[in-house]
């Protein structure tokens, strides 16, 4: 056996022995959120991208025992301006604070803040550039809604009911 192979196994012992468990093995957070988690109703294009990524990631609330309310902000910065003063490029750059509420307590069960960003180009025609900036907000706020899923998932499914 490898010195490498040797090496990922021990990883995987250690890793295993300090009570990891996989996110969509028997009893991980991904089954015990899958089709439970309702969003709450949208009111921008931003929040419509991200409630739908939401709903791809963790299924359609057909058993709803949770709501997931959140807070986007973007940020529309420019990033590359030409001599002549002309923005050719602008960043957006959001963030989104979220609260997992159980819906029968109104307790808690998991809230906290994610980033990122993303960027488009100016240098199409008008349309080129509406689609791009379009195309810039629902990216981001599906990376977003990812960092999120990703968070829930790694809750400790004992603070899961």
């Amino acid at each position: 056996m490898s010195w490498s192979r040797r090496a990922f196994l021990l990883a995987v012992a250690a890793v295993a022995a300090c009570g990891f468990s996989p996110v969509y093995g028997p009893g991980g957070t991904g089954t015990r959120l899958q089709g439970k988690v309702r969003t709450a109703d949208p009111k921008t294009p931003d929040d419509f991208a991200f409630a739908g990524r939401i709903d791809e990631q963790l299924g359609p609330d057909s058993a709803a025992i949770y709501e997931l309310t959140w807070q986007l902000r973007i940020a529309v910065v420019p990033q590359a301006i030409t001599p002549d003063e002309i923005t050719t490029r602008y960043a957006l750059n959001g963030s989104a604070d979220y609260i997992l509420t159980e819906m029968a307590t109104q307790r808690a069960v998991a809230r906290g803040q994610v980033s990122s960003f993303t960027s488009y180009s100016t240098t199409g025609t008008t349309i080129a550039t509406m689609a791009a900036e379009q195309d810039a907000h629902e990216r981001l706020a599906r990376l977003l809604a990812d960092q999120v899923v990703t968070r829930l998932l790694a809750i400790d499914p004992a603070a899961i009911p």
